[in-house]
């Protein structure tokens, strides 16, 4: 099975994810558009769109995303497992014809997420915790495409995930954060932490605790074991 993932900023890579790539030994390919990097001539077995600071409306500032949407649509199209983190939620938002928005909110840094009734009564969802913690750097929401499973809310964000045809999975938070991206997103993104406001941590709150990771790396192997189809 070959995973071919969408980058959009050198800091914000698939982290954990890769992990789960190489130890369920799946072949890895990249577009990395702040390098430049083509689009795929043929389509992977499992597509990961990935996050990055730039909104899905910044078409003008980062031409690529016209170039991005097209293979998106087409992915889903014709029938690829896809996850989306963050942006990468945001784009498949879009390109199924829900609409994306300037969050309530800010969310930075480790808060619950909770899973709905409905998602907890779906088989991709079976056995995880109702309630965990969850990385999140976002300023915008999506509305959540017709006909699609809401999966996940939070206190400052109400639409965190949605699943689409049981095969797309778009999580507004990032199950795949390493201590090591923490500390790149407060690097090269400090500005975000300010001005404060109530769902945005400072500093260590955004480092958060060892369990943290532990637990959202379990999550994290579970949905893409059963999301790609190599483990029920």
């Amino acid at each position: 099975m070959k995973l071919h993932y969408l980058q959009h900023v050198p800091f914000e890579t698939p982290r954990a994810i890769l992990d789960w790539a190489r130890q369920r030994g799946l072949s890895l390919s990249a577009t990395r558009f702040f390098a430049g990097d083509p689009l795929p001539e043929e389509l992977p077995d499992f597509l990961v769109v990935m996050g990055g600071p730039m909104s899905v409306h910044d078409e003008d500032q980062y031409p690529w995303l016209r170039e991005e949407k097209s293979f998106i649509k087409e992915a889903l199209s014709r029938g690829l497992p896809i996850l989306g983190v963050c942006l990468g939620a945001q784009l498949l938002a879009e390109a199924l014809g829900a609409r994306v928005y300037k969050g309530p909110y800010r969310e930075i840094g480790w808060f619950p997420v909770e899973l709905t009734e409905e998602a907890e009564a779906h088989p991709l969802f079976h056995g995880l915790p109702r309630h965990f913690p969850a990385f999140h750097w976002h300023g915008e929401t999506f509305d959540l495409p017709e006909g699609s499973l809401h999966v996940a809310r939070s206190e400052g964000c109400l639409n965190q995930a949605f699943l689409w045809e049981d095969r797309v999975l778009a999580l507004q938070f990032h199950l795949e954060m390493t201590p090591e991206g923490a500390e790149d997103l407060l690097r090269y993104c400090p500005e975000d932490l300010t001005p404060p406001g109530p769902f945005v941590q400072e500093a260590e709150g955004v480092r958060g605790r060892p369990e943290y990771y532990e637990e959202t790396r379990r999550i994290l192997f579970r949905l893409l074991d059963r999301l790609s189809g190599l483990k029920p």
